[in-house]
């Protein structure tokens, strides 16, 4: 049976994964529970965009360096 190692890039795909999904729930929750005092551009809703664009690219090399 040969060994196969595991490359970094997995593992630093599963993490921007796992954070962009907590990003993007958070931005999700500051939809519905807006804060008492507002940042500026808080209309863009850059944690929504943020988490979305981190789940894609940890998706993305999760599934270019997958272990074979």
């Amino acid at each position: 049976m040969e060994k196969q190692s595991i490359s970094v890039w997995f593992f630093i795909g599963a993490l921007l994964a796992i954070y962009g999904v907590l990003i993007l729930g958070s931005g999700i929750y500051g939809l519905f529970v807006p804060p008492n005092h507002a940042v500026a551009m808080s209309h863009l809703h850059i944690g929504i965009w943020w988490g979305s664009g981190m789940v894609l690219f940890g998706t993305g090399y999760i599934v270019r360096f997958r272990p074979r």
